[in-house]
């Protein structure tokens, strides 16, 4: 029997323009108390590093309700302090093959990445850390995915993930303050 791949389902419907993924992120954090934000990415690959740049933006422009999280590779290697502090919200920022343009960014559940696996190469996959993490804090979870243009081995974003790192943070850190 031939597996069916299920299409990327949004949370809230977007056409990735910037309005959308600020609609979505509004109301995905419309109720949040305490906030965990992990960046995952990896240094050596271009674009992939993406979540951990938007993460070390954040840094100073956000509430103490607000953990800011740098995992690089190994999210699960962050799973003590996540839970130590009791979020109601967690968001994962990650690089995806999304088959967008780059830069194109959605908010997705953790179930959804199954068919639609992140760039770098985690130890553990991006589903079964978020399904650990909901089990054990009961908080809500998604991930911010963003489009890459180039994760070739080297260091630095390109200018279009650059721009796009500078419109999220901005957004994120007027949801997060």
């Amino acid at each position: 029997m031939q597996e069916v791949q299920p299409k990327l389902r949004l949370m809230v419907s977007s056409k990735n323009k910037k309005k959308d993924i600020e609609a979505d992120l509004k109301n995905w954090l419309s109720n949040a108390q305490k906030v965990v934000v992990a960046g995952i990415g990896n240094p050596l690959r271009k674009d992939d590093f993406v979540g951990i740049e938007i993460v070390r933006n954040l840094q100073n422009r956000v509430s103490q309700f607000v953990c800011l999280i740098e995992c690089e590779t190994v999210p699960e290697s962050f799973i003590e302090p996540i839970t130590e502090f009791k979020p109601t919200h967690i968001l994962i920022i990650d690089a995806a093959m999304l088959n967008l343009k780059p830069g194109s960014s959605k908010l997705i559940e953790p179930s959804q990445m199954m068919k639609h696996p992140a760039i770098s190469t985690h130890a553990l996959p991006l589903r079964i850390f978020c399904e650990y993490l909901a089990k054990t804090t009961g908080a809500k979870i998604a991930l911010l995915v963003i489009q890459p243009k180039d994760t070739d081995f080297g260091e630095g974003l390109t200018s279009k993930l650059r721009e796009t790192t500078t419109t999220l943070t901005n957004l994120l850190s007027r949801f997060l303050s």
